[in-house]
């Protein structure tokens, strides 16, 4: 190694974002003005919003806004301490009961994130030469507990099985010592691929292999299930999982997250994970708006039932202008095109016209599977979401990605 080499060589030397600035096609942190409702400002236009994870539309409902500024107007804006110590208000314990009895579970505990939420749950769970085993599609907070764990406990045996694949998850358990503990942890609904775990067959093969269960709904919640309680109601009666993981900041239009299961795993959690206990706690108009959130999915069923809808109509479009959407039933709809010009080239494409979308790289997604991530609103209007298609039509054609 070079004895002059410096710890600030590889930033000087990275040149992937700077080429395709270079090229007019940068397409990440572009800074948004103002939210109005399904639309955004930016750069002093207006666009379609079609790359949102505020899926229920409530993170601009007036009712949630109100909630927030009551919360600030009696508790201030923040905690100014960990849940450990002086950050435990009422309302966090007040939520914390509404969300055991959304999900059907003994307890649950509130995190200032949803990433710090996997990060501090997993970490805490998993100890010195056990084993965790993990779909290769999961979100990388998942795999970041998984890292902490390791990092702190030293011996982690990690898994990583394929996509939703359970004759390898089999595989994968049936060579681990059957005294060992083991913990199995999915994503319910992928996040960039917008498809559903088989929970009923990860809850056999766990059952047979004496395995915990840990199910992140993130993108779940809110979105599937006959009332938008995710994975387990879309599922059926009697599908249950160990420990139910979920974000604030998608469906709830907040920010923070939770982990619910059982009162003693719960209890374990909040004295030994890390994030929880060196973060300042979730503040008091985060709180409100959730509780405001919970709220209005329990009293209005139908927006769940628009948001289905919304996805089926946009599956179904997108499909029949010749895209190819793998395996998605929600409404994250993937725009799987595999080359990376040409997934900045469709990305910019829309944004000329005026409708923001994702373009999804590796490492986000495995190499050569490169895609625009599309995701709508229960408040999408018909109108807006046939501009989309129209777009996609258009521009797909142009560039050769479509038929």
């Amino acid at each position: 190694m070079d004895k002059n080499a410096s710890i600030f060589d590889k930033c000087f030397n990275y040149e992937e974002a700077r080429d395709v600035r270079e090229k007019g096609l940068y397409p990440f942190f572009k800074p948004i003005d103002r939210s109005i409702g399904n639309r955004v400002m930016m750069e002093g236009r207006e666009f379609i919003m079609a790359g949102s994870n505020n899926y229920l539309g409530l993170a601009f409902d007036p009712r949630m806004q109100e909630a927030a500024m009551e919360a600030i107007r009696s508790h201030g804006t923040s905690c100014s301490g960990s849940r450990l110590m002086n950050g435990t208000f009422s309302l966090h314990v007040d939520l914390e009961e509404r969300i055991a009895a959304f999900v059907g579970t003994e307890a649950a505990l509130c995190f200032t994130t949803g990433y710090q939420t996997n990060l501090g749950s997993i970490a805490a769970l998993v100890g010195r030469d056990e084993h965790v085993f993990t779909d290769k599609f999961n979100h990388a907070s998942i795999m970041d507990g998984i890292f902490l764990s390791t990092g702190i406990h030293r011996r982690i045996h990690v898994h990583r099985f394929r996509h939703n694949n359970m004759e390898d998850l089999e595989s994968a358990l049936s060579e681990v010592p059957p005294d060992a503990a083991k913990l199995v942890v999915t994503d319910g609904v992928f996040s960039m691929e917008g498809d559903v775990v088989d929970l009923p067959k990860v809850n056999t093969l766990a059952k047979k292999y004496n395995a915990g269960v840990y199910l992140d709904e993130a993108h779940a919640i809110g979105v599937i299930g006959e009332t938008g309680r995710g994975t387990c109601e879309h599922h059926g009666p009697g599908t249950k999982a160990d420990l139910v993981m979920c974000t604030f900041s998608k469906s709830f239009g907040s920010i923070g997250g939770f982990i619910a299961g059982k009162a003693e795993i719960i209890d374990y959690i909040k004295h030994f994970a890390r994030p929880l206990i060196f973060s300042a706690s979730m503040p008091p108009a985060n709180i409100a708006a959730v509780m405001k959130a919970l709220d209005i999915i329990e009293q209005e069923p139908d927006r769940v039932k628009r948001l289905q809808e919304v996805g089926r109509k946009m599956i179904r479009g997108f499909k029949d202008l010749g895209y190819n959407v793998g395996t998605t039933v929600t409404p994250i709809v993937p725009l799987v095109i595999g080359d990376v010009e040409k997934t900045f080239q469709l990305w910019y494409a829309f944004y000329q016209r005026g409708v923001y979308v994702n373009p999804v790289i590796t490492p986000a997604v495995p190499p050569n599977r490169s895609m625009i991530r599309t995701s709508f609103m229960a408040t999408h209007t018909d109108e807006e979401l046939d501009t989309v298609l129209n777009i996609a039509g258009e521009e797909g054609r142009k560039l050769g990605i479509i038929p």
